[in-house]
């Protein structure tokens, strides 16, 4: 079981920045890939961003690539989320999951709770 902890939203206005940071719990984070998804009111959850286990491979939504940055910190177990140049269509809740290896791969078995980003125009 992994438990993930959001933070580092809120409201920003257009053309700034935040880092959205999450934290697991668990021994075993550097063999998860970790992502971030996001949902705006109204639409569905979408993808972000994804980054596997040793940090060597990243990807990106197109409406985010090259504004927003996938990190982790495998010593800290804590995987971040770099956003510039924000815009309001980037306001959504942004969620962290994570992704074991085995069976279940790609189906991102655990959630945090979500943290709120508003941007304003």
């Amino acid at each position: 079981q992994v438990q993930l902890v959001e933070s580092g939203g809120g409201l920003v206005q257009a053309g700034g920045s935040l880092r959205l940071s999450c934290a697991a719990s668990g021994r075993t984070f550097s063999l998860y890939r970790m992502g971030w998804f996001r949902q705006a009111p109204g639409k569905e959850r979408e993808f972000v961003a994804a980054i596997i286990g040793n940090g060597g491979s990243t990807n990106y939504a197109d409406s985010v690539k090259g504004r927003f940055t996938i990190s982790r910190d495998n010593a800290k177990n804590t995987v971040y989320l770099q956003m510039n140049s924000l815009k309001p269509e980037d306001t959504a809740v942004y969620y962290c999951a994570a992704d074991p290896p085995g069976p279940r791969r790609g189906e991102y078995a655990y959630w945090g709770q979500g943290t709120q980003v508003a941007v304003s125009s």
